[in-house]
């Protein structure tokens, strides 16, 4: 029952922190404030303040495009419902024909399933292309936005 309730506020607190902090989408894609920076300062200028004001519509491009990724999401799917199937419909030997399945042999065929597969969809490459390409859309969505009028008080609020 604790652990309910644990699992209770761990929501409640990431719908304060993460879901306050998404604005709405007629904020995220204005064209009225679209506009290509001056030079490099004002580009990083820019980075710096857009990327803290939109942090949770960046969180959610990056959640988006993890789960697009077809590399990401199946092999781990695949493993742990490996896992939770054996453990749940063949906890004990079983006959199938002449022989006797168990849960070592259907574990040794989940493995040799999913780690030639798990090598194929090559992890590594998968984190740099999702690190990349959310990079590239953050970043130029960030460099291209111009900041609100609110941004001009951020520093000022910062002093207080």
């Amino acid at each position: 029952m604790e652990t309910a309730a644990r699992a209770i506020d761990t929501i409640k607190s990431f719908r304060e922190t993460r879901l306050s902090a998404l604005r709405p989408p007629s904020e995220f894609f204005d064209p009225n404030r679209v506009s290509r920076p001056a030079d490099l300062n004002q580009a990083v200028s820019r980075i710096s303040y857009n990327t803290r004001y939109f942090s949770g519509n960046y969180g959610l491009i990056i959640a988006v495009l993890a789960n697009y990724e077809p590399a990401v999401a199946p092999i781990p799917r695949l493993l742990i419902g490996g896992f939770s199937a054996i453990n749940k419909w063949a906890p004990e030997p079983m006959q199938v024909g002449d022989h006797i399945v168990t849960q070592k042999s259907l574990y040794t065929g989940l493995f040799v399933i999913g780690l030639p597969l798990l090598w194929w969809a090559s992890p590594l490459g998968t984190f740099f292309w999702l690190v990349g390409a959310s990079g590239v859309l953050i970043f130029a969505h960030a460099s291209m936005i111009e900041p609100g009028v609110e941004s001009e008080y951020a520093a000022v609020q910062d002093e207080v």
